[in-house]
């Protein structure tokens, strides 16, 4: 996911991990000879080793690179990564300072930026503009925040404030999955007053057994701040369980279905920082 206005390219990020990977498994099978044991031991290990390719090896460590070239608005030129490679390898001038290439790779990113949210916002507008009229959509916010009713509910209503326990998947306007309930293992408790606006009101309402899937428009969910794509349209598949479940939050409470202690997946959350910057973006 990416941070605030953070495109960042992860080709020295890969390489690193891609050696670091190399190290670790250097030191895990490498022999420790403490005594006669531990030799033979090592010995009958090294004997299973499979034997090494640095062919092989060397063209998936670039291809394992190459993957992490294709950032979203980084269109590099393969020809020149490949000649910088060899450049570098070879110990010949590179032909930026790395002051030069920091400025440049921040220009570019922030382009990248910019272009990302210009188009995420056009297709969110879009793609509301057309959902409102579909059969069965309801509208909360005009234009911004929009659901439709999957299953009837017939149980208590969440109500404003409330923590209601929910399983949830949450996808982007493509249709791709970012995060989901099941991930966390089953149930999570959701404190409204801590969530995105376009979360916290479109649950308002739902009954427990319901089933709701929810449209937020990027001036409702995370804009241009926050992990996810900037200015990305959020669509959230809900199924209430219950509607507030406070005692989940008390201290010595064992519930095997409750995450919320350990939930550390904050799709859904706003910390003070995005909270700022998401109350500056809306007084725009």
């Amino acid at each position: 996911m990416l941070k605030n206005k953070k495109l960042i390219t992860l080709t020295s990020l890969g390489m690193l991990l891609g050696y670091c990977a190399l190290q670790a498994n250097s030191a895990v099978t490498a022999p420790v000879a403490t005594d006669a044991k531990v030799s033979t031991t090592a010995q009958a290990q090294d004997s299973k080793t499979v034997p090494l390719d640095m062919k092989k090896l060397s063209e998936a460590f670039g291809h394992f690179i190459g993957r992490n070239l294709k950032s979203p608005g980084l269109a590099f030129d393969m020809e020149s990564v490949i000649k910088g490679i060899r450049a570098g390898v070879n110990g010949e001038p590179a032909p930026l300072s790395d002051k030069e290439y920091e400025e440049m790779m921040t220009a570019v990113q922030e382009k990248a930026f910019k272009e990302m949210s210009s188009a995420n916002l056009k297709a969110a507008n879009d793609f509301l503009e057309k959902n409102r009229t579909e059969q069965g959509v309801l509208e909360i916010v005009p234009g911004k925040l929009q659901y439709l009713i999957l299953n009837q509910g017939t149980g208590a209503v969440v109500e404003q404030h409330a923590s209601p326990q929910i399983h949830y998947t949450g996808k982007y306007h493509d249709g791709t999955v970012f995060s989901t309930s099941e991930e966390m293992g089953g149930p999570i408790t959701i404190p409204l007053d801590q969530t995105i606006p376009g979360f916290s009101k479109g649950i308002l309402g739902m009954k427990e057994g319901e089933k709701r899937r929810l449209f937020v428009h990027p001036d409702l969910g995370y804009g241009t701040t926050g992990q996810l794509p900037p200015n990305e349209l959020l669509v959230f598949d809900i199924e209430l369980v219950k509607a507030n479940a406070p005692e989940s939050k008390q201290k010595g409470a064992v519930n095997p279905l409750d995450q919320d202690e350990d939930f550390d997946d904050d799709s859904l959350y706003l910390d003070e920082e995005e909270e700022a910057a998401h109350s500056a973006e809306k007084k725009k």
